[in-house]
Parts: structure tokens; C-alpha cells; sequence
């Protein structure tokens, strides 16, 4: 109350002086610094609704896990069987189902799954207002564009530049895929060869 009534006292002083001497300035405003990127929690699980074009919808269950090197991705396509995308550190990804019909695809990269601090160097673009919440947004190499939640830092919604959109359903930090049965791709992935990405 104290602090609410100097405040209102100074704005009040300024505006008498002011009109008293007219070539005095306001006092610039403070503006805070360009927002950051909050990193990813090296651990969580996060319910995505994406749009992969216009015909194509999926639901994926992301298990984030830094610590262990992988980025599980369980993912239900539109009237389709469940996917399993296992992605570890070292580049490979592992594409397989676990129900019939089987079928499994390898493919490696030299990037790996993506470091909690994997925006740092992204150019702040504004805010913006999507899926009802006010967002810091990103840019990263003409390639992401990524909504934060101003006042949480949660991740709300990012897009790529080939058109995929990706909306944060629900984020649980620090939670963690204890079953590791569906990590594990099956024997018949390693029955053929890999395809560099």
C-alpha cells in the first residue's frame, strides 16, 4: 500500500512539474530485455495434438528423457495402428509397431535427440496470441517457429517449416517412461539396413 501510494506520489510530482516547466523530460521507460527461451526439463512427458497437413492428425505421447539419452515418441495416427518412434542420442531412430502388421524402419542422423537448451541462438520474433495463450515466439534456422506461455515458460505450440503444427495438449515435468519394453525395438528391426536421413 506504502509502495502503491509513492508511486502514485512521483507520477503525480512529475506531472506538476512538468506543467510547471514544460522542457522537462518524462523519464524514459525501463524496457525489460529480449525474453529467453526457457530450456526443456531434462525429463518430461508431453501429450501433443499435431496437424501434419491438412488430411493427417495424430496424437503423440512424448517422453523427453535427457538423462537416458532417448526421446520416446508412442503415436497414434488418425484410424491407423499405434506407432513407436524410439530416438536415442547417438542419431538413431528406431520406427516400429509391436501389433500386427509388423513393421519397422531405422533411419540415422548426425543430430540426435534435441538438447534441453537446443533454442538457444533463436531470434525472438514478439508475442503472439495461439491456442488462447499469450506466447513469446521463436524462430530457429527457418526451420521451427516455437510458442512459450509468457507467464508459465511452458511450451504451448511449434511449427516447422514443412508444415507440421504441434500443440501442447498437456506437460508434466520430470515425468518418466518407466516401462522399457516399448524403448526396446523389436528383433525383426535388426533383420535389415539403415537409411541415413
Amino acid at each position: 500500500m506504502k509502495l502503491q501510494f509513492h508511486t502514485q506520489f512521483i507520477r503525480i510530482t512529475l506531472i506538476v512539474l512538468q506543467l510547471i516547466n514544460p522542457s522537462l523530460q518524462w523519464p524514459e521507460p525501463e524496457y525489460s530485455a529480449t525474453p529467453i527461451p526457457a530450456p526443456w526439463p531434462e525429463q518430461f512427458h508431453a501429450l501433443l495434438y499435431m496437424n501434419l497437413s491438412s488430411t493427417r492428425l495424430q496424437i503423440t505421447n512424448l517422453w523427453y528423457d535427457w538423462p537416458r539419452g532417448r526421446n520416446v515418441n508412442i503415436i497414434q495416427k488418425q484410424l491407423s495402428i499405434l506407432l513407436y518412434d524410439t530416438e536415442w542420442n547417438n542419431g538413431t531412430t528406431f520406427y516400429y509397431t509391436l501389433s500386427e502388421p509388423h513393421s519397422c524402419r531405422i533411419m540415422v542422423n548426425d543430430v540426435g535427440i534435441p538438447r534441453p537448451d537446443f533454442l538457444d541462438g533463436a531470434e525472438y520474433l514478439g508475442t503472439a496470441v495461439t491456442d488462447g495463450y499469450l506466447c513469446n515466439v521463436w524462430e530457429k534456422i527457418d526451420t521451427i517457429w516455437y510458442y512459450e506461455d509468457v507467464y508459465t515458460k511452458r511450451p504451448v505450440r511449434w511449427d516447422f517449416n514443412d508444415g507440421i503444427s504441434t500443440h501442447v495438449i498437456t506437460f508434466e515435468v520430470g515425468a518418466v517412461l518407466f516401462d522399457d519394453s516399448v524403448t526396446q525395438a523389436p528383433a525383426y528391426c535388426f533383420n535389415q539396413e539403415m537409411k541415413n536421413m
